[in-house]
This record gives C-alpha cells, structure tokens and sequence, in this order.
C-alpha cells in the first residue's frame, strides 16, 4: 500500500491554477479528477501526459482542457479528464472504472516505468496529488501495479480543502491478463481554512531550517564588515590620497617634476574615456538592470501573494514583468550610449530589447528538440511560441524604445567632473586575477540560498520564503557594489582606466562560481540521469547563471560608476 498523505512537496515550478470554478460547490456537484503527467521521480522536469503508459479512461464523457495561462503551456501542463465520476459529499464504494488488456507491450511500458520509478500527478479542484505507478520485488524479477486509487478529500462548508490519496490493490504484471482499475472517494468534514489549505505542501522544517537562518545571518556580519572594511580603508587611503594632491598643487613645477607622481589622479583625464564596445557594454547594462527590476519587483508580488497557490503563476508573473520593465533597459542601456558618444543607437536598442529573450529562447529551442524528440509534455507547442514571439516584437520592442528615447533626452548628455584628454595616455599590464576574484565574496554571500533555490527548482519543494530571498538579494547588492569598488579603486591605482569593463566583469563572474557549484549539486545532491534530463538542468542552469551575471555586472558598474564619479569630483584638477 502507498499513501500520498500531502507533504510529498513539489517544485516551485509546478504551481497551481484553477481549472473551473473553485469557491461554493452544492451538494452532488461533480467534481473534477485532472491527470496531469507521469515521469521518473530522480528527473523532476522530464515530464510524460499520464495517458501514455497504457493506462484506461473511466467511463464519463470526455471534458477537454487548455491552457489557461502562458505558464501553464511553457511547464509543460497536459491535464486530461480521468473519467471518473466524482461528486461533492457523495461517498464512492470501491467501484471498478475500467479494464487494462496488459498484452506484451503494454506490459513492457509499465514495466520500464516502474524500474525509472515514475510518478504521476493528478489534481482535484486545483489540489495536486501523487501517486507511484508500481514496484519491484526485491529480486527485481515481479513488477506489480498498483490498481486501486483510494481517495479522501476533506471539506470545509461547500469548499474542498484536503485531498489525500491511497495506492493499493497490487497486481503482479503477467503478459495476456486483464487487470481491472478501481477507485473510491470517502468525504470527511476539515478544520481546515480554505485560504489554508495549500499549507501542508509546504515544508518549514527544510526551508526554516537553523542552518538557513545562520546562513542569512552570517551573510549579514559579511556585509557589515566587508563595508565597514571597504569604508575604512578607502576614507583613510582617499584622504592621504587628497592630502598628497593638494601638497602636489602647492609644489611649483619644479618640484612637481621631480616629485614621485602616481595614483588614480594620473589618470583623470581618460578615466571617463567611452569603454572598448560600448554598444555591447551598454546593452548588457541595460540588460542587467532590467533583470534587477525585474526580481526586485516579482519577490516583492510573491511576498504579497501566494503565487505558489496558482499553478503556472510564478513564470507567467516574471513573463508579464519581464515586458513592462523593458523602458528601464531602454533607458539605462540607451542613455549610458549616448554618454559613451554612441550614433547606433537604434542597432543598440534592438540588441538591449532581444539580448536575454534571444538567449533565453534559444536554449529553449535546443531543449525543445531534445523534448519532441522524448515526446516529453515539456515540448513547447508551436502556438506558445508565436506567442512569446509576439510579446518580444509587440510588447518588448515598443518599450524598450520609449525608454531608450527618455534615456537619451534626459540623460544622455556627459556632464563628467574631468575633461576628456584627446590622446588616450599608456596603459600598463593589465591584472586579471581582479576578473577572476571579483566574484568570490558575493558567491559566498548566497551560496547556501542558491542550494535552497535548486532544491525548489529542481526536487520537490515548494519555496515559499521570499522574505529570505528579497534579504539575500539586497545583501548581494551590497557585497557586489563593495568588491567592484575595491578592484577599481586597486586598477586606477595601478593608472589603469579601462574601469569599466572591469567593474563589469569582476562581479559579473559570479556567475562562474554559480555554475560551477551547479555541477557539485547535479552530481552530488541530486540523482538526475538522462539525456532530457541533463540537458534541460545544464542548459537553463547556464541561462540562470548568465542573467545573475549580468545583473550583477549590472550591479557593480552603476556602484562603481558612483564612486568613480565621487572621488574625481572632489580632487582639483588642472
């Protein structure tokens, strides 16, 4: 016997959406059993429609289901009516709903199912339910089918509030028999709230864990040090730096020429020099911003509202913030070009607008051939991607233009505190190990949320603590801002003034040290295993890894483009 007694999670991907409507039922009011897909446990993602293992359909009319949100279609929802007949406080005997001709391949089917340990979801009056398809002997050498559904569903008033579901009935798989189906359904009143009944897929002890508090605490202390550290030593090392420039300005030229000049003072006149690229540069500026305002703003809704409540809800909520915060690319990436002198700026535009959406769907579309190919449920249908296309060319790109016009009129002029030099002065070796160390600090800000995240994501837990999250996400900030600070203040010291790029990267490459703490959780923490499987983790763990990248490059820059701007306009120039 296999009971499914509610706190088997899932994925924060798998949310729940309402299928009809879900408020008041009458008495004897059918109710809807939804079976959604089937698929290995260890692959999370690699998702199968329940009807194709050869299972059999009850006896009721067919009712067909689209999908009703954007969502829905792109994680892969493939709800079918089971067939049974269920009505509300009306008690079903154990009741045969069908017949399975288990010839030779339908019982090779179920058998390869139960070896790869597939699951199957079901939903009723958006409430999921698990059950297991079969097991093994200890011999491996039996398979059995577990052919009776035995459900309870609690209710509160005229609503259905808890769904619980039994697995018994355990037939041996002999070729050439006939093995019939069954279900029954016994209501039980709840004291369960009907605002509360999403409750019990949550689970505290995992995500409310000490270790999850220490951690946030700890990443606190590591921010109130590391700025504390930065503070100190750049007030104290700035102001022996404008102690030493002003005794320069008293010196007369003499003196000043045989005096030891050196420091970022050197440099004032190319330090606000346009960067190498600055089309791609401000693309990916306006880009990461738009990533930022883009989590910012949907942490912020999931706090307020129980997205984890609608299935689907998560993606379709970032889909629709995505396009309405493209002005703030347009403006951010489009007014820091023309700052940099940049004429393209329509060629910029275009790449700003299509950067992360072009990425973001072609990996898509690589995984969708592997899906088809697996005809796996999380195959794309042909509609949603019109429609994403649409989105792209009919929501993104008019935004992305409006604010690329308000960035360029209203700050696209350059108002730097030092004037240009027409000749660009020598620039000595450059440091790369600042790129390369850039993104320690804030990697060890968030690692250990990073392990709460991919467990949601890709095991079955549903996360629900975004305060945590909007905690971690500012303390990132923090960090992030700090270190870029840092290794441009050491690469301007050197006279260096290629600052840009730098600030950039060297926080951007957290996202290195995120992918490759993905490789230790797919190859320790989890037991995916596949071709599906691998590369759908791999892929869209690269796309994760390139957008937190780019926000924090995004990040660093606009600190450190503050600072930058700071110490120049305090300093006397002549």
């Amino acid at each position: 016997m296999v009971s499914n007694p509610g706190t088997f999670g899932c994925s924060a991907s798998n949310d729940f959406k309402s299928l009809n409507s879900l408020e008041f039922r009458q008495n004897k009011e059918e109710v809807v059993l939804w079976m959604n897909t089937v698929g290995p446990y260890h692959n999370r993602q690699e998702t199968y429609k329940y009807f194709s293992l050869p299972f059999c359909v009850g006896s009721k009319k067919s009712i067909s289901h689209y999908h009703e949100t954007l969502g829905e279609a792109l994680q892969g929802v493939e709800l079918e009516f089971s067939g049974l007949d269920i009505k509300f406080k009306d008690d079903v005997m154990q009741t045969t709903y069908c017949e399975i001709d288990l010839d030779k391949g339908r019982r090779e089917a179920f058998v390869y199912a139960i070896k790869n340990h597939y699951w199957y979801q079901m939903y009723i009056d958006d409430l999921p339910i698990w059950g297991i398809v079969g097991e093994a002997d200890e011999n491996g050498e039996d398979y059995y089918l577990w052919t009776y559904k035995k459900l309870e569903i609690g209710y509160n008033a005229n609503r259905i509030v808890d769904v619980n579901l039994t697995s018994e009935g355990k037939v041996k798989l002999v070729p050439n028999t006939k093995i019939q189906m069954s279900y029954s359904v016994k209501w039980k009143k709840s004291d369960v709230k009907f605002e509360d009944r999403f409750d019990k897929y949550l689970d505290p002890s995992f995500f409310q864990h000490r270790i999850h508090w220490f951690s946030i605490f700890n990443s606190f202390m590591m921010v109130i040090f590391l700025v504390g550290l930065v503070s100190m030593i750049l007030m104290r090392t700035l102001r022996k730096d404008y102690a030493r420039y002003s005794k320069e300005e008293e010196m007369d030229d003499m003196d000043r020429d045989l005096g030891d000049e050196y420091g970022w003072k050197q440099v004032h006149g190319d330090v606000f020099r346009p960067s190498s690229h600055p089309l791609i540069f401000s693309s990916l500026i306006g880009s990461g911003c738009q990533i930022f305002a883009v989590s910012l703003i949907v942490i912020v809704v999931a706090m307020i509202e129980d997205l984890y409540t609608e299935r689907g809800s998560m993606l379709s909520t970032a889909i629709f913030v995505y396009a309405a915060t493209s002005p703030v690319n347009g403006y951010f990436g489009g007014s820091l070009y023309a700052r940099q002198g940049g004429r393209r700026w329509i060629k910029q535009m275009f790449i700003g607008a299509f950067l992360i959406p072009a990425m973001v769907c072609g990996t898509a579309f690589f995984i969708n051939f592997i899906a088809i190919y697996y005809h796996a449920s999380r195959a794309i249908p042909f509609g949603t991607m019109v429609a994403v296309c649409c989105i792209c060319f009919f929501v993104i790109l008019p935004l992305n233009l409006v604010g690329t016009i308000l960035g360029r009129n209203l700050s696209g002029q350059p108002n730097f505190p030092c004037r240009v030099n027409a000749v660009p002065r020598p620039i000595p070796e450059k440091n790369a190990v600042i790129v390369c160390l850039g993104g320690i600090l804030p990697f060890g800000s968030i690692f250990i949320e990073m392990y709460f995240i991919f467990t949601s994501f890709w095991a079955y837990k549903i996360y629900y603590v975004y305060g945590f999250m909007m905690l971690v996400l500012v303390i990132l900030c923090i960090v992030t801002v700090c270190v870029t600070i840092v290794c441009t203040y050491f690469l301007l010291n050197a006279e260096d003034y290629r600052w840009q790029w730098t600030s950039f990267l060297s926080a951007a490459s957290t996202a290195i040290y995120v992918y490759m703490y993905s490789f230790y959780y797919y190859f320790f923490k989890t037991k995916m295993y596949g071709l599906f499987q691998t590369s759908f983790y791999f892929g869209y763990m690269a796309v994760f890894s390139t957008a937190l990248g780019i926000m924090c490059g995004a990040i660093g820059y606009m600190g450190t483009s503050a600072f930058v701007r700071k110490i120049y306009t305090n300093v006397k120039i002549d």
